[in-house]
């Protein structure tokens, strides 16, 4: 079963008075269930837009993407092909979830509050199921010991998993992960890609753009090279790290490793 599919998307921004910047130039990847999917290449190459197009963040100008089979969105010319229902496009739209780069915690919210939130707000849980799921969550990802802590009193790898806590309470089947560790330092990275590695072994169907090479070879089943708007190659990471096709990816390895 395909959980994510895009074919040939294209994604344009357009601001008055600059030329329009052409970020992704015809992306097709196909995702099956339980794949780990890292996504390597330089600054500026379109990796985080292409997450922000999978769950609608970002309206793309042509292409197709899928979510679990089902086509949510055929854009040609800037304009979506498929008829469905606002409430129906968005149910299957909170299938996919999503952790960004920055936190984006409320600040006036404890970490518990913070995972209990949406499931009380969207998904409709009770205050006390949604209370037990958070806990639930908070403990899974090594947090147990800070439900009525803040953010301000969280390190930053902390903060971070609270932001996967939040989004895996939405009981999610594809989870998005944009960098999550590229503003912190190394011992808090670990904490976060600690958590992610679980995930992955517990078998969470994930697309991760990151730096962390070292997490792509032992994490991914894929990895997809992306520059300049394209996928240069996609491979298994013994193949991307030990013996790349495209001389732009050695380049770029050789850079960051």
């Amino acid at each position: 079963m395909s959980m994510i599919k895009t074919v040939n998307v294209h994604k344009t921004f357009r601001k008055p008075g600059r030329e329009p910047l052409h970020v992704l130039k015809g992306i097709s990847v196909e995702v099956k269930q339980k794949e780990v999917i890292c996504i390597i290449g330089p600054s500026g190459s379109g990796k985080s837009t292409y997450l922000r197009i999978l769950n609608h963040l970002e309206p793309i100008d042509e292409g197709q993407i899928y979510i679990e089979d089902k086509l949510l969105f055929d854009y040609r010319h800037g304009k979506n092909k498929v008829k469905m229902q606002h409430d129906e496009r968005n149910k299957i739209l909170l299938e996919v979830g999503m952790v960004f780069q920055r936190f984006n915690l409320f600040p006036h919210k404890t970490a518990l509050e913070n995972v209990m939130l949406a499931p009380v707000n969207v998904r409709k849980l009770s205050v006390d199921e949604a209370r037990k799921r958070a806990q639930n969550i908070l403990d899974r990802v090594g947090l147990s010991g800070k439900l009525d802590v803040y953010p301000s009193q969280l390190s930053g790898g902390q903060q971070q998993r609270v932001a996967i806590a939040r989004a895996l309470a939405m009981e999610p089947k594809i989870m998005l992960f944009d960098e999550p560790t590229s503003s912190l330092d190394p011992e808090l990275s670990a904490e976060v890609l600690g958590v992610m590695k679980q995930l992955a072994r517990d078998g969470m169907t994930m697309m991760v753009v990151s730096h962390e090479m070292g997490f792509a070879r032992e994490i991914a089943d894929r990895v997809l090279v992306m520059f300049d708007g394209e996928i240069l190659e996609e491979n298994t990471p013994k193949v991307i790290f030990n013996n790349p096709e495209n001389e732009r990816t050695r380049q770029f390895l050789q850079s960051v490793l």
